[in-house]
């Protein structure tokens, strides 16, 4: 009798260009045949351009890392940060119950207050301080009512060697100031794009080939994953460690300040640290240390 021959998995990924979409059309592969189309080819705005491409398509995996993310902006610009974060997540996630798809969705720390003493668990109850996290959280729950396999995974303070982002910006400040101001009373878990790419890639890995078959063991292990780099970082030392590799003739000066004098419109939480024993339990998977994925990051620029 013949082996009966699987059809390709077909991995559709939103924000190609974005800082963690970029990374997973390229962690992905060999996963499944990927789709990730651009903006010009896709406007994840209109809904129902969405739902059409979708039935299209017809994936078995839709990969999210499209958001709003700008955090200030969204204070004063709330319906757009909703209508991405919160409304695509939903759309998505009722095209994949029709689809019998599963679905991977990125959120965020900021769906926390910062006013734990420790790190914070998944099941800890969340309270955004901003329109951005309010929206992301939104997001989250959107996915949970939906019934679908999902696997949301919260990250943080994300940086790459592209799009807008802490690393690129004390790069572009340390050729032009001698000293900078830097907020050292957040703490949180510097992520490099790709860590949380790979890691993606690694742990979808681990499910079945056959269609079927994988939506079953994702929806086993459904629900909500921290996944940051390891270890603990503020502002200030995240700058200190990028002048430290930058191995330029002079790095700035660093003044560490309170968040109070470094004014800005969406208050940030205090405390960002997100343990991640249940997507190291669940998929056998660390994180490396957030010091480690900088220096490699920072060997490609």
């Amino acid at each position: 009798m013949s082996a009966r021959i699987m059809a390709e998995p077909v991995v559709f990924v939103t924000g190609a260009n974005g800082q963690v979409g970029f990374e997973l059309v390229r962690s992905l592969q060999g996963l499944g045949r990927i789709c990730a189309p651009l903006r010009a080819e896709l406007d994840l705005s209109d809904f129902a351009k969405v739902r059409s491409f979708l039935r299209d398509l017809r994936p078995n995996l839709i990969v999210n890392p499209a958001a709003y993310t700008a955090v200030d902006r969204a204070e004063t610009d709330a319906a757009a940060a909703h209508h991405l974060n919160a409304g695509l997540p939903a759309v998505l996630a009722e095209e994949a119950r029709l689809l019998n798809a599963t679905v991977i969705h990125y959120s965020t720390d900021y769906v926390f207050d910062g006013s734990k003493a420790g790190p914070y668990i998944e099941s800890d109850a969340t309270a955004p301080l901003n329109v951005y996290g309010a929206s992301k959280l939104a997001g989250e729950r959107a996915l949970a009512e939906s019934g679908v396999p999902h696997f949301v995974f919260r990250t943080s303070w994300v940086y790459s060697r592209r799009g807008a982002n802490f690393l690129l910006t004390m790069l572009r400040l340390a050729q032009k100031q001698a000293s900078l101001r830097i907020v050292a009373d957040q703490i949180g878990a510097p992520t490099w794009a790709r860590t949380i790419a790979t890691l993606t890639a690694h742990a979808i890995a681990q499910g079945p080939r056959d269609a079927e078959r994988f939506a079953q063991w994702a929806a086993e292990r459904s629900g909500i994953y921290h996944l940051t780099a390891s270890g603990a970082a503020s502002w200030a030392d995240f700058a200190e460690e990028i002048f430290a590799r930058q191995h330029a003739a002079a790095a700035p000066a660093v003044t560490r300040i309170p968040s109070s004098e470094y004014p800005v419109p969406a208050r940030r939480p205090a405390n960002s640290r997100l343990a991640g024993d249940r997507f190291r339990q669940t998929f056998g998977l660390s994180a490396p240390d957030w010091r480690e994925a900088l220096r490699l990051c920072m060997q490609e620029i």
